[in-house]
């Protein structure tokens, strides 16, 4: 969108070095907006990635890369003393309480936001 807004002055005369500056800007004003440069922003489109200089300076790689689900969590229930946990509680023959109750799997946004396409 911002060349758009810049390709119809590339004929009003502007000097030698405006070039540089205008492209410059360009990619300034792109940085805080979407944070990613205008390059950045078209690799990303066509690949449908997150790709960013910015990662880059933060130390991560170019892109940002599925990461794998994590595993399971085991089913852990309270026998005499200690706790004893299952990979898979549907073989469970009483389904007992679990000892603590937290999330399963991912939940619908952190999915979501796992496998999102930019932008």
């Amino acid at each position: 969108m911002v060349l758009l807004c810049i390709l119809p002055l590339a004929g009003c005369g502007l000097g030698a070095g405006a070039d540089i500056g205008v492209g410059v800007g360009a990619n300034v004003l792109a940085l805080t907006t979407i944070h990613r440069t205008i390059p950045d922003a078209v690799v990303s489109l066509v690949t449908g990635k997150d790709c960013s200089m910015v990662r880059l300076d933060n130390g991560k790689s170019y892109c940002r890369h599925l990461q794998p689900l994590p595993p399971p969590q085991p089913y852990c229930t309270q026998t005499l003393g200690q706790a004893t946990c299952w990979a898979d509680p549907s073989k469970l023959p009483d389904h007992a309480p679990q000892i603590a109750s937290g999330p399963y799997q991912l939940s619908p946004l952190q999915l979501a936001n796992r496998d999102h396409r930019w932008p």
